[in-house]
């Protein structure tokens, strides 16, 4: 099972590729240099965590196949013979496999993992580290953020692990991820923070933790851990041209995993504020003639009708410099605050509008859902 497919193709023209994390069967990459271990290694902290990693394996529905039924003329026959064997029945390619990690976040068997290891599954088994296996089913799962939620089934109380805040966290900072590369259960690594707040043009909420932790294909849905076991993030994607680790990895922060699990479990949708404005950024010289030292904010290039924003007053031309107390420094600030935002909230928004600041207040509204 490709479970790369999607993020893969968007980002596929970039001179090194970004690949999320999902199938086995690559060959193994150079080992990434690890990090000095601390004084009396990780070993505590990786006995206390790991029975609440686990590993998914998923069978996803079969595809419908694309391949011609017609295969070209003056084929050697043997070549022939290997064609036809390939060649699809009833016009469906076999159910795909493939394998995953996520986190167990309460003693009740919920689970979290990417979007991309569960999507399409007809069945979901989750395999702990002591060797139990047990059947899931897909509570709620976002493209947009790549999160899903599972829960097991069995009544059984399940070992778990606790979020930690993902804000706090600085470069430079050690971090631990554990989880199943390529099929190997109960692999674990260890490195720092690279980088925070990354955008790797996946999706509109780009935020990731970097981090030069080894992760492989099948770390996907894995928790990256503080060094006090805590996880904050998720790891999802890795930056690599051959599809092995090169010691750049990325990571869902945990802050954001925590809020749209919590938005998940209550009824397996996302709900996010929506604004009903096109923007874009603000050019060199409009920040010379405002005095700015650099640009900020995001300008508005179109307001749509009967939207919040229409109604709150905002215009073309505006420029939006704080939303809910929020500073817009760039595009990605003001869809990321507008989608955390409850909708029907009444939230403040400094705008400069003719070169007047002023606050208005705004209803936020239902973004409609969106696949990735």
């Amino acid at each position: 099972m490709t479970t790369s497919t999607p993020l893969y193709r968007r980002l596929a023209g970039s001179a090194a590729l970004v690949a999320v994390l999902g199938a086995t069967g690559a060959a193994l990459a150079p080992a990434t240099p690890a990090l000095a271990v601390p004084a009396g290694g990780y070993g505590d902290l990786v006995e206390a965590v790991s029975p609440a990693v686990v590993f998914i394996e998923v069978t996803a529905k079969a595809q419908p196949a694309h391949m011609s039924g017609q295969l070209p003329e003056g084929l050697p026959e043997e070549l022939r013979r290997q064609f036809e064997k390939m060649m699809p029945k009833d016009g469906q390619m076999p159910k795909r496999q493939g394998l995953g990690s996520g986190f167990l976040i309460s003693e009740d068997g919920r689970i979290v993992t990417n979007n991309h290891v569960v999507d399409g599954a007809e069945t979901v088994t989750v395999k702990l580290a002591d060797g139990r296996e047990f059947d899931a089913r897909v509570v709620g799962s976002d493209p947009l953020t790549d999160v899903a939620v599972l829960q097991l089934d069995t009544d059984e109380k399940m070992p778990f692990v606790r979020f930690g805040e993902s804000d706090e966290m600085r470069a430079g900072d050690e971090v631990i991820a554990v989880g199943n590369p390529f099929g190997l259960g109960g692999t674990v690594t260890s490195g720092i923070v690279s980088a925070l707040s990354r955008d790797i043009n996946s999706g509109p909420y780009d935020d990731y933790i970097q981090t030069d932790a080894a992760i492989n294909r099948g770390n996907s849905g894995g928790p990256l851990f503080n060094n006090k076991g805590e996880v904050i993030g998720m790891n999802t994607a890795i930056f690599s041209p051959d599809g092995g680790s090169v010691g750049i990895g990325f990571a869902v922060p945990s802050d954001l995993v925590q809020r749209i699990v919590a938005d998940l479990s209550d009824d397996g949708k996302i709900t996010r504020g929506w604004l009903g404005v096109q923007i874009k950024p603000m050019p060199e010289d409009i920040a010379n003639v405002l005095g700015y030292d650099a640009p900020r904010g995001a300008v508005v290039e179109m307001v749509t009708p009967d939207s919040p924003a229409a109604k709150a007053g905002l215009t073309e031309g505006d420029i939006i410099l704080s939303f809910n107390e929020t500073e817009i420094a760039d595009l990605r600030d003001l869809t990321r605050a507008v989608a955390a935002t409850d909708p029907e909230a009444v939230v403040p928004v400094t705008v400069l509008h003719k070169g007047e600041e002023k606050v208005i207040d705004v209803t936020v509204g239902t973004r409609a859902e969106q696949s990735a």
